[in-house]
């Protein structure tokens, strides 16, 4: 019989795509009204009542980007203090625990980043996401991993050509999913590296150029090292 996984942020943007086109694994989502990561027993409840072996956290607060700049409560809230009532819930059940980290956690300025280089987020979201990372780490039974992912089809009108990442989509990480959770630590986790306009350009037409260097304060390579990632699926 298949593990039974629990998926925090049932209601979230990745979730929903992972409920259309999961094929493999045993899930049972919940919501925020089901489970609520700010009160453990609430946590605690979803717990007992689906007896999972493995837990996905994916509830979290990510766009709009600025609500990390201007509600930094909000923010430490949702992806630092619950994901942290997450790992003690985890921790007391012995329930292995996916954590839903990102890319925004490596500096973003020098690229090709392994999952043993330093971290030095570049903004509040990244750091948010990191604070949940360090108390995910201090638990064994764990995999962080570190994706760089979005909507398909690209969701904006424009893209940057002169910034590099390892953008997948959605769905992308869901035909994958399957072959990597069996992991422990720390597993960065994207597509091939490229420009944000080269990536988004495959699914947008009329897809217009905008400069990160002219209109933006963002690094302009945060890409990752995968070797870690190719080698696990080239396993499977």
């Amino acid at each position: 019989m298949k593990n039974k996984i629990l998926v925090t942020g049932g209601g979230g943007r990745f979730a929903k795509v992972l409920a259309k086109y999961n094929q493999k694994l045993n899930l049972f989502f919940v919501n925020k009204k089901e489970c609520n990561i700010l009160n453990e027993n609430s946590i605690n409840k979803a717990i007992k009542r689906i007896k999972p072996k493995i837990i996905f956290h994916c509830a979290g607060l990510s766009r709009p980007m600025s609500v990390h700049e201007k509600n930094i409560e909000k923010s430490i809230d949702a992806n630092i203090i619950g994901t942290a009532n997450i790992v003690k819930a985890c921790k007391r059940k012995k329930i292995k625990l996916i954590y839903f980290s990102t890319g925004y956690v490596y500096n973003g300025s020098k690229g090709n980043y392994a999952e043993n280089d330093g971290t030095k987020p570049f903004n509040n979201y990244g750091l948010s996401k990191l604070g949940g990372e360090c108390a995910v780490s201090m638990y064994n039974n764990s995999l962080i991993l570190r994706i760089t992912m979005i909507e398909k089809p690209f969701p904006y009108n424009k893209a940057f050509y002169d910034l590099k990442s390892n953008f997948m989509f959605h769905e992308d990480l869901v035909k994958i999913l399957p072959k990597i959770i069996s992991q422990k630590g720390i597993l960065n986790v994207g597509g091939p590296s490229q420009s944000v306009f080269n990536f988004a350009k495959k699914t947008k037409k009329n897809l217009k150029k905008i400069s990160a260097k002219k209109n933006s304060s963002l690094p302009l390579n945060q890409t990752m090292n995968l070797k870690k990632l190719k080698k696990i699926l080239w396993k499977n």
